[in-house]
């Protein structure tokens, strides 16, 4: 199965898609394709791509359809200024999920379910993938700069039963994060695509040095009225 998820950066909601799908062999994922998740959120073309760049962590939340292991994550992303920029590893968590309460203004990642850390090597990718004229967004700076690239990348990660993957719940709201870990001495950027299928509630941003400091991504200023992540599947 497929786990796939995608942000768009309307209300600083990211694009990452989870999808968690029971794929076949190959690796990359094509709309029409199966998935377990709520519904693919698919790239937008003309959307916004948020920085996910280490130490900055993105994530998003998904419900799942079937239980089972999540045998695949596939997201979208594109560098900064179009500018490829080698990477030394990428790093996925899955949480549970801390919903919005009284005392809870916007809902999160909870506790730590599942990671892990995969090399260029361990995964497929697609690039370019898609193009349109797309903008680039920082959450916590708040820059915000359109047009800014044009072409879009996916990156397909394969996690077979032999490698312990997560084994998700039925109707269970999980979260995806994802960090992207530059190569030594490498100064550019890459960001997680946004989309326009909005599911449930926005995307937040964090840094792996204080994960448990979550930042909703509408209380960001944003370039756009509505935004989400699209990434996973």
């Amino acid at each position: 199965m497929r786990l796939f998820k995608r942000s768009n950066i309307i209300a600083v909601v990211t694009t990452t898609v989870f999808l968690i799908a029971v794929s076949a062999a190959r690796a990359d994922w094509y709309p029409g394709d199966t998935y377990k998740m709520h519904y693919p959120q698919l790239p937008d073309p003309t959307g916004w791509d948020v920085n996910f760049t280490s130490p900055k962590v993105l994530a998003d939340d998904w419900m799942c359809t079937e239980t089972g292991p999540v045998n695949d994550i596939h997201f979208w992303f594109s560098f900064r200024q179009g500018q490829p920029v080698p990477i030394s590893s990428i790093h996925l968590s899955i949480h549970s999920d801390v919903p919005v309460s009284p005392t809870n203004p916007f809902s999160h990642p909870g506790s730590l379910l599942w990671s892990r850390d995969f090399l260029p090597s361990d995964v497929a990718i697609l690039y370019p993938w898609g193009s349109g004229a797309q903008g680039w967004y920082d959450p916590n700076t708040g820059l915000a700069v359109r047009p800014d690239h044009s072409l879009f990348g996916q990156v397909n990660v394969r996690i077979p039963d032999t490698a312990n993957p997560f084994i998700q719940q039925v109707s269970n709201i999980y979260w995806l994060d994802i960090s992207v870990v530059l190569a030594s001495g490498q100064t550019g950027q890459i960001g997680w695509k946004s989309s326009k299928d909005h599911f449930n509630d926005d995307a937040v941003w964090g840094t792996t040095t204080r994960l448990a400091a979550w930042t909703s991504g509408t209380n960001c200023a944003t370039p756009s009225p509505a935004s989400q992540w699209i990434s996973r599947s």
